[in-house]
């Protein structure tokens, strides 16, 4: 199986600390945020065998850093040629993708329990997903009547509470003959959740959601110095 990283962003929320690098080699606790992903992939899931980095943005940081192989798991590397949205870029590995395969964000910092209850799902896709106190512009997820997605709407909706999506998904091929969908009417960016959603509706495909409390989002400087304290208090306690 393989594991998709979607690293091409810019990060122009973080300000100067991604004037030179891409938002996914941000440092936090002594690392960049992408060499979390790596690493749990690498030592918890012997099924991952390979490792997709989707690049733009000061790719030779990344490609620099971490070369073609991360411990036991190979590294391919593809370019978004097209700043045209999370879907856009997850396409341009569409030839590379087989079966089943994960798809994370670079930016974001995921629990090992999340990934593994998105590849213990056997049938359908899946998204991991999080109750918000304050949605602000994380994609808001619909749940229909039977308990799965069915719509994931992005923009800013301020401090109403709501389900949001992870980015973490369990997709398989089939994903690449559902239709683009850009994020928002008028667009010229294709979004991944708005298109997943819409994808297993017209191929009648479930999307499951995933529910957990452990998802660590990266949007902004101050989320840094959470996403650090977080990360310690779980090191220690996996220690103990």
């Amino acid at each position: 199986m393989q594991a998709v990283i979607l690293a091409a962003g810019h990060g122009s929320r973080m300000g100067e600390l991604t004037t030179a690098i891409p938002k996914p080699m941000i440092d936090v606790g002594g690392k960049p945020l992408l060499q979390y992903k790596l690493e749990l992939l690498s030592d918890e899931f012997p099924e991952i065998e390979e490792v997709v980095v989707i690049v733009a943005y000061a790719k030779s940081v990344i490609q620099h850093t971490f070369g073609s192989k991360f411990s036991r798991l190979p590294i391919r590397y593809v370019e978004q040629r097209e700043h045209n949205g999370t879907a856009g870029a997850l396409w341009e590995a569409k030839e590379l993708l087989k079966d089943r395969f994960l798809v994370m964000m670079g930016d974001d910092i995921y629990a090992k329990e999340d990934i593994a209850q998105a590849l213990a799902v056997e049938q359908g896709w899946a998204v991991v997903v999080q109750q918000l106190p304050e949605m602000h512009r994380a994609g808001s997820v619909e749940l229909s009547d039977d308990g799965l997605v069915a719509r994931i709407v992005e923009g800013d909706l301020g401090a109403q509470p709501g389900i949001a999506s992870t980015n973490l998904y369990l997709f398989d091929a089939r994903l690449f003959t559902a239709p683009l969908v850009p994020k928002q009417a008028g667009s010229t960016e294709y979004g991944l959740p708005q298109t997943a959603a819409e994808g297993a509706k017209t191929l009648g495909i479930p999307l499951q959601p995933l529910f957990t409390d452990r998802w660590i989002e990266i949007n902004a400087p101050q989320d840094l110095v959470r996403a650090a304290t977080i990360l310690k208090v779980r090191a220690t306690t996996a220690v103990q």
